[in-house]
């Protein structure tokens, strides 16, 4: 078997849940910003935050998959 397999496997379920997240945070905010327009800023600031928070697991996943490709 090859090496590539494990980490492109967490790759790939280590960026669904992120993925989803992101989305909803962004659906959400824009439901948000349609209801109160004038606080449409603080609402841009704090989705921009969270999606930040949400990448991040993204990225774990990467080091993850990193480390299983070339750590033997």
């Amino acid at each position: 078997m090859n090496a590539t397999y494990p980490s492109a496997f967490v790759m790939g379920i280590g960026t669904l849940g992120p993925a989803l997240g992101i989305g909803m945070i962004g659906a959400a905010a824009l439901l948000a910003m349609a209801r109160n327009p004038q606080n449409s800023e603080r609402i841009q600031v704090a989705m921009i935050i969270a999606i930040a928070f949400a990448e991040a697991i993204a990225i774990y996943a990467l080091v993850v998959a990193l480390l299983l490709k070339f750590i033997p």
